[in-house]
């Protein structure tokens, strides 16, 4: 399989990060990448650059308020006394009705839900490298190839249109389906990441034409916590085009699975052109977040029920944080999505 990665998403290296207030290193460091990378080359999957595709794909589904804040932030924020090296907002309004404030401060608490998006001097450039890799890959897709995997990094599921999040700042998932949209009429999101992909949702939730799927630890006792239960379905335009599965803590292989095969009886239903799997690792049972507890051969079997529904396919790397097996995980997902694939 094709693989899409620019090294540049190494250059962001966040160091804030808090668990039940105490601080601690995010989970979310270059060596995730370092890792992936480094398992599927010895898997002998081809490594290819993106183009740089600008920042078109970006516009299309992050508003200009938005963009600019990540493009000049870091140098604004810079520009204060005693600033730290990388913006972490303390202040998190209830945006709607609000105004919009002139001070760095008052616009990093506006774009950002939470401190689990630190944003240093690298971070937006890391961060368009990444959707570079996601547009590159549906352009694959959309020329032809079956399926093709584009390691994001930051990863990018909790990102909304103007607002980023849980250690996301541009959606990944969003703009490679945007940009499948141009030829497919109809195009889903299915997301197996531990976390909800709140973003996703929020971006496409009064559509018809990307119908969103996630099946995640359920928030009311699991981060993103207010997004992602069942019944939350879409609005206006996109009610019914929206469906969550909320799981207990813990699941494991044989429930995972049932309930995965359960939301892939509405993905069909819906007969996509195209499929975006948001691909989060992190439901392994050793991920150092501890959300659920899928098996190295778990993840082979997850990929086979996917590569089976013969769909053209974008695989969005989500979450997945270090430990020994994190790249045996997506080896194992990867090869058990190519046997269903060639069956």
């Amino acid at each position: 399989m094709q693989i899409i990665y620019h090294e540049a998403v190494q250059r962001h290296d966040p160091k804030f990060f808090l668990v039940r207030g105490v601080p601690g290193q995010s989970p979310e460091r270059p060596e995730r990448a370092t890792l992936l990378l480094g398992a599927a080359r010895e898997a002998g999957h081809q490594v290819l650059t993106p183009a740089a595709h600008g920042a078109g794909p970006r516009a299309a589904i992050h508003s200009p308020e938005y963009l600019d804040f990540l493009a000049g932030a870091h140098a604004a924020w810079q520009a204060l006394p005693d600033a730290s090296p990388e913006i972490v907002a303390n202040i998190h309004p209830t945006r709607y009705p609000g105004n919009y404030p002139r001070s760095i401060v008052g616009r990093a608490g506006f774009h950002m839900a939470d401190t689990a998006c630190p944003l240093g001097e690298h971070s937006f450039e890391a961060a368009c490298h990444s959707a570079d890799c996601a547009v590159e890959a549906a352009i694959r897709v959309l020329g032809g190839e079956p399926a093709v995997y584009a390691l994001c990094r930051p990863p990018g599921h909790h990102a909304f249109a103007d607002m980023a999040g849980g250690f996301c700042f541009l959606n990944n998932a969003a703009i490679a389906a945007q940009t499948l949209r141009q030829r497919c009429q109809r195009v889903a999101i299915l997301d197996v990441d531990v976390h909800h992909g709140n973003g996703t949702q929020a971006i496409f939730y009064q559509r018809a034409d990307v119908y969103t799927l996630s099946l995640h630890a359920d928030p009311g006792d699991y981060y993103p916590f207010f997004w992602g239960h069942a019944q939350e379905r879409g609005e206006g335009a996109g009610e019914g085009y929206n469906l969550n599965l909320p799981l207990p803590i813990g699941t494991g292989d044989e429930d995972y699975l049932r309930a995965l095969q359960g939301l892939l009886r509405p993905l069909q239903q819906f007969a996509p052109e195209a499929l975006v799997v948001a691909l989060g690792l992190d439901t392994y049972a050793g991920d150092p977040l501890r959300g659920m507890a899928i098996s190295t051969p778990g993840f082979a079997r997850i990929g086979e029920l996917l590569g089976a529904l013969a769909l053209p396919t974008v695989l969005i790397q989500e979450g997945g944080y270090p430990c020994p097996e994190l790249g045996a995980n997506l080896v194992s997902f990867l090869r058990g999505f190519e046997r269903a694939r060639l069956a």
